[in-house]
Protein backbone atom coordinates (compact mmCIF):
# COMPACT_ATOMS: atom_id res chain seq x y z
CA UNK A 1 0.00 0.00 0.00
CA UNK A 2 1.37 3.50 -1.22
CA UNK A 3 2.35 5.78 1.66
CA UNK A 4 -0.16 8.38 2.50
CA UNK A 5 1.92 11.66 3.41
CA UNK A 6 -0.35 13.89 5.36
CA UNK A 7 -0.48 17.65 3.84
CA UNK A 8 1.68 20.47 5.84
CA UNK A 9 -1.30 22.89 6.03
CA UNK A 10 -1.86 25.45 8.80
CA UNK A 11 -3.87 28.29 7.99
CA UNK A 12 -6.22 30.49 10.14
CA UNK A 13 -8.27 33.31 8.95
CA UNK A 14 -10.21 35.04 12.06
CA UNK A 15 -12.30 38.45 12.89
CA UNK A 16 -13.20 39.91 15.82
CA UNK A 17 -12.22 43.15 18.15
CA UNK A 18 -9.37 43.48 20.11
CA UNK A 19 -10.14 42.97 23.96
CA UNK A 20 -7.34 45.81 25.61
CA UNK A 21 -4.67 47.70 23.73
CA UNK A 22 -1.66 45.62 21.96
CA UNK A 23 1.60 44.89 24.33
CA UNK A 24 4.48 45.80 21.73
CA UNK A 25 7.94 44.85 23.00
CA UNK A 26 11.44 43.94 21.30
CA UNK A 27 13.41 41.06 21.34
CA UNK A 28 16.71 40.84 22.87
CA UNK A 29 17.98 41.65 19.24
CA UNK A 30 15.75 44.27 18.57
CA UNK A 31 13.19 42.55 15.96
CA UNK A 32 9.25 44.22 16.98
CA UNK A 33 6.75 41.62 18.04
CA UNK A 34 3.00 42.44 19.82
CA UNK A 35 0.64 40.53 20.95
CA UNK A 36 -3.04 41.11 22.14
CA UNK A 37 -5.83 39.17 21.52
CA UNK A 38 -9.51 38.86 20.04
CA UNK A 39 -12.70 38.12 20.62
CA UNK A 40 -14.50 36.66 17.75
CA UNK A 41 -18.14 36.44 18.02
CA UNK A 42 -20.72 33.53 16.50
CA UNK A 43 -24.19 34.20 16.16
CA UNK A 44 -26.56 30.99 15.97
CA UNK A 45 -29.95 30.35 16.41
CA UNK A 46 -30.70 28.11 19.00
CA UNK A 47 -33.91 25.33 18.64
CA UNK A 48 -36.60 27.67 19.87
CA UNK A 49 -35.30 30.17 16.76
CA UNK A 50 -33.63 33.01 19.03
CA UNK A 51 -30.12 34.34 18.12
CA UNK A 52 -27.96 33.09 20.30
CA UNK A 53 -23.39 34.69 20.81
CA UNK A 54 -20.74 32.50 21.61
CA UNK A 55 -17.39 34.15 21.95
CA UNK A 56 -14.09 32.79 21.09
CA UNK A 57 -11.12 34.80 22.83
CA UNK A 58 -7.67 34.03 20.37
CA UNK A 59 -4.38 35.22 21.18
CA UNK A 60 -2.40 36.68 18.29
CA UNK A 61 1.15 37.73 17.94
CA UNK A 62 2.52 39.78 14.88
CA UNK A 63 6.45 40.45 14.04
CA UNK A 64 8.59 43.12 12.18
CA UNK A 65 6.42 45.70 10.09
CA UNK A 66 3.45 43.85 10.91
CA UNK A 67 4.22 44.67 14.60
CA UNK A 68 4.64 48.19 14.23
CA UNK A 69 1.46 48.85 12.24
CA UNK A 70 -0.71 47.49 14.86
CA UNK A 71 1.05 49.38 17.63
CA UNK A 72 0.55 52.42 15.41
CA UNK A 73 -3.05 51.47 14.48
CA UNK A 74 -4.77 49.38 17.00
CA UNK A 75 -6.71 50.05 20.27
CA UNK A 76 -8.84 48.25 22.66
CA UNK A 77 -12.34 47.39 20.32
CA UNK A 78 -11.03 47.93 17.16
CA UNK A 79 -12.15 45.32 14.21
CA UNK A 80 -9.39 42.97 12.33
CA UNK A 81 -9.05 40.43 10.42
CA UNK A 82 -6.52 38.02 10.62
CA UNK A 83 -4.82 35.37 8.45
CA UNK A 84 -2.03 33.54 9.98
CA UNK A 85 -1.56 30.41 11.31
CA UNK A 86 -1.23 28.65 14.80
CA UNK A 87 1.59 28.11 16.69
CA UNK A 88 2.26 27.03 20.30
CA UNK A 89 4.90 27.69 22.82
CA UNK A 90 5.94 27.03 25.63
CA UNK A 91 7.78 28.56 28.80
CA UNK A 92 8.60 27.76 32.22
CA UNK A 93 7.42 30.41 35.19
CA UNK A 94 9.72 31.99 37.57
CA UNK A 95 8.37 29.61 40.30
CA UNK A 96 9.35 26.27 38.20
CA UNK A 97 5.56 25.84 36.65
CA UNK A 98 5.67 24.77 32.63
CA UNK A 99 3.39 27.00 30.84
CA UNK A 100 1.66 26.46 27.27
CA UNK A 101 -0.72 28.61 24.47
CA UNK A 102 -1.26 28.20 21.04
CA UNK A 103 -2.04 31.69 19.32
CA UNK A 104 -2.45 32.75 16.00
CA UNK A 105 0.92 34.20 14.40
CA UNK A 106 -0.25 36.86 11.71
CA UNK A 107 0.92 36.98 7.94
CA UNK A 108 -1.76 39.49 7.08
CA UNK A 109 -3.81 41.93 9.36
CA UNK A 110 -6.99 43.33 7.57
CA UNK A 111 -7.84 46.69 10.17
CA UNK A 112 -11.40 46.82 9.99
CA UNK A 113 -11.41 50.36 11.53
CA UNK A 114 -12.80 53.27 9.54
CA UNK A 115 -10.70 55.38 10.62
CA UNK A 116 -6.99 54.31 10.44
CA UNK A 117 -4.76 55.76 13.63
CA UNK A 118 -2.21 57.75 11.46
CA UNK A 119 0.06 58.27 15.49
CA UNK A 120 3.58 56.81 14.68
CA UNK A 121 3.09 55.54 11.55
CA UNK A 122 6.72 54.08 9.63
CA UNK A 123 7.97 55.84 7.07
CA UNK A 124 7.54 53.03 4.70
CA UNK A 125 3.99 53.03 5.36
CA UNK A 126 3.80 56.93 4.83
CA UNK A 127 4.39 56.59 1.40
CA UNK A 128 1.92 54.43 0.43
CA UNK A 129 -1.48 56.27 -1.67
CA UNK A 130 -3.53 58.58 0.83
CA UNK A 131 -6.69 56.83 1.59
CA UNK A 132 -10.12 58.59 1.96
CA UNK A 133 -11.32 58.27 5.61
CA UNK A 134 -14.13 56.25 5.38
CA UNK A 135 -11.93 53.50 3.31
CA UNK A 136 -10.70 50.72 6.58
CA UNK A 137 -7.12 51.13 7.17
CA UNK A 138 -5.54 48.02 5.28
CA UNK A 139 -1.67 46.77 5.13
CA UNK A 140 -1.64 44.72 1.99
CA UNK A 141 -4.21 45.74 -1.25
CA UNK A 142 -5.38 41.70 -0.47
CA UNK A 143 -8.89 42.21 0.80
CA UNK A 144 -10.93 39.46 2.55
CA UNK A 145 -14.10 40.55 1.78
CA UNK A 146 -14.22 37.88 -0.96
CA UNK A 147 -13.70 35.06 1.15
CA UNK A 148 -16.93 35.92 3.56
CA UNK A 149 -20.25 34.73 3.40
CA UNK A 150 -23.41 36.92 3.36
CA UNK A 151 -24.05 36.23 6.70
CA UNK A 152 -20.50 36.74 8.04
CA UNK A 153 -20.45 40.31 5.99
CA UNK A 154 -23.45 41.18 7.78
CA UNK A 155 -22.22 40.21 11.16
CA UNK A 156 -19.03 42.35 10.53
CA UNK A 157 -20.93 45.37 9.37
CA UNK A 158 -22.66 44.82 12.64
CA UNK A 159 -25.75 43.78 10.44
CA UNK A 160 -28.13 40.58 11.88
CA UNK A 161 -28.20 38.13 9.37
CA UNK A 162 -31.27 37.61 6.91
CA UNK A 163 -32.35 33.70 6.92
CA UNK A 164 -32.15 31.89 4.14
CA UNK A 165 -35.33 30.68 2.32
Amino acid sequence: MADLKMPELNNVVIAGNLTKDPVFRQTTTGTPVVNFSIASNRKYRDSSNQWLEDVCYVGIVAWNRLAESCRARLKKGDPVLIDGELQSRTWKTNDGFNRSVVEVKARRIQFLNKKGRVADVTAAESLEAPRREEEPAVIEDDSFDKFLTKEESALLNHNEPKPEA
